[in-house]
Order: C-alpha cells, then structure tokens, then sequence
C-alpha cells in the first residue's frame, strides 16, 4: 500500500486547472489523481495533452462532491493508506502534501486533518471555506476560526498552532483512508456542501478527533462551481445541515433544533422577501419540503448516535453571539 493520494475532484474546470494544478504538481511529494465527475467543457482533454502524468479516473455522470469521490475513492480503495481531498480551485505550498500526512502519522487518534485555508485572491484574509479549522454550534451552525458567518479575519498568525476542532474543510481535507470507507464515505444523498461536515460528525460520534494543522497553508480561490450569493447552494445548505443534524442527534434533541432552526430560518426567507429576492426564499422553502419528503428513507438508512458535545468551549448559540452580542471574531467567543 502507498502512502497517499491527493485526489481532485473536476467538474468543467478548465478555467481553473491551468491555474492551480502547476503549484500541486510543483510542491507535492504523493501521486496525484483527478476524478472528473462527466465534464462536458474540454478539461479532460486539456488534462490529457498539458499534464499527461496526471492519473485520472472518468465518472460516467455529475454526483456531485458527495457521491463524486465516493466512487472515485472507491477506485482506490487498498491503494493509499491517506487520501487528501483538494479542490481544483486552490493553490497549495511546498511540503504541504508531506506535513499533513506526517502530522497524521503522528497522531493516530485523529482521523482527518486540515491546513489553514486563506483566500486566493486576498492572501491576507482567511477564506470562507474552511479557515483557521471549523466547530458547529448547539443548532448545528457550522463556524470558523477567521470566519463566522460573512466576518472574515486578517490572517496574522492568531491561528498558527494546532487543535482539535469539530470538523475540517472539504477544499482540502486529508483522511485515513481506513476511517473514510468505516462511515461508508461521504452522504451522497447531500450532492454538494456539508457532506465533509457530516463525515467529520460521524466520525467523532465514532470516538476519532478532527484536527487543524496552522503551519501549512494553502490557498483556496472559492465559488469554483457555486457562489455563496447562489439561491442553490442556499437551497443545498439547509436542506443537507437538516439532514445531517437529524442523522447525529436523537430524536428528541432533534425536535428542539429544528424548531428553532425553522423559526430563524423562516425569518430569514421572509427577509428575501422583502428585498425582492424571491429565489432565495424559495429555496429556503424548498429546502424544508425536501428534507420532511425525504424522511422516511433517512430513518432506515441511519442511526441517530447522541449529539457529541462540541469542542468549541462555551459557545452554544452562534447566532445569538454574532447578531445580538456583537461578537463577530472567534477570540471574542
């Protein structure tokens, strides 16, 4: 078995491979894959002619984040002890690849690892994808340090260390391949966006830790296939933070979420309204339609372990420090 895989997950990325597949063919030391999820621009063929040493593997559709490296990872399965999952759309630094895995080899107790993430195009600010590493809230809020909600940090070395946090971003998340085919992969069922927190949930509720490694940084341009100003990532976003809070919590505690995740969520779409943005609320509607339609096959599909108590400290209500305290930087919290 080989050491590891950076694994590139492309979906008509033409535009951005030329740009970011240099710096990870430049500064990595592992073998490098890239899954194309039945691209209909030209960008196997570019892959084919500029980069024949590129190893790739062909999906015969779209199944998007989720069920794209299932079955991509699902080709390599036996190969690599360690798989790190990259986004085309991000620049990475020298030794990047090395420091994760040998910072894994270190810590066996952790299952997944991710780098301080900045944005490409600001390379002083953190990114939103990601960060200074992510934590959820008591409703299941994803947040960062460097990011809470629409706030971004400065990156000024406030997050060079090392944790333990509550999940690690899927821009570029580095796995024991072992503990990424225990929990069945990634939910394909979630498409797009949340299913690495999902996986990182799962994995706690298991007894492995999620870490955050500050001393390497890579670059993440963002919005590659969805922006976040986009009423369908909105749409996905809600819908697959339901489903994943239902999967990782009991049935009672669950109730209690999604009561109050409605009401705040219910307020937000009346807010779209107001504003003229009719597709957003939209897909804040259609989001809860598809989640309730939906249960039934969830409830026979998963097992609902009891919520893990966050390692975010004292935090329980994100959106109550952010809106109503004013607390809108981590260190604040």
């Amino acid at each position: 078995m080989k050491k590891a895989a950076i694994v590139i997950l492309n979906y008509n990325g033409r535009q951005v491979l030329p740009t970011f597949l240099p710096s990870v063919l430049l500064h990595s030391r592992h073998d490098c894959w890239v899954v194309d999820n039945a691209s209909t621009d030209d960008s196997v063929d570019f892959l084919k002619s500029a980069y024949p040493s590129v190893q790739r593997i062909q999906l015969d559709a779209n199944f998007g984040y989720a069920g794209g490296y299932n079955w991509g990872l699902e080709e390599l399965k036996g190969r690599y002890e360690y798989f790190i999952l990259l986004n085309s759309d991000v620049e990475v630094t020298a030794g990047w690849d090395a420091d994760l895995v040998s910072w894994l080899d270190q810590n066996p107790g952790h299952a997944a690892l991710q780098p301080k993430i900045l944005s490409w195009q600001d390379r002083r600010s953190f990114d939103y994808a990601g960060a200074g590493g992510g934590y959820l809230d008591h409703l299941g809020y994803p947040y960062c340090r460097g990011r809470i909600w629409e706030t971004i940090e400065q990156d000024r070395g406030q997050y060079d260390d090392s944790v333990e946090v509550d999940w690690a971003s899927g821009a570029c998340l580095a796995i024991r391949s072992v503990d990424f085919f225990s929990q069945g992969g990634f939910d394909a069922h979630f498409f797009a966006h949340m299913e690495e927190i999902d996986l990182c949930w799962r994995l706690r509720s298991a007894g492995r830790k999620i870490g955050y490694l500050g001393l390497v940084t890579v670059f993440h341009q963002g919005g590659a296939t969805l922006d976040r100003g986009n009423a369908r990532k909105l749409y996905l976003n809600i819908r697959n933070s339901l489903r994943m809070v239902y999967k990782n919590v009991a049935a009672i505690r669950f109730f209690g979420i999604v009561v109050a995740k409605s009401f705040l969520e219910i307020a937000a779409a009346l807010g779209y309204l107001f504003r003229g943005k009719r597709d957003f609320a939209r897909a804040v509607w259609q989001a809860y339609v598809d989640f309730f339609t939906g249960m039934g096959a969830m409830e026979k599909a998963t097992k609902k372990p009891e919520m893990e108590k966050s390692s975010s400290g004292p935090v329980r209500f994100i959106f109550w420090n952010y809106l109503v305290l004013g607390k809108r930087v981590f260190t604040k919290l």
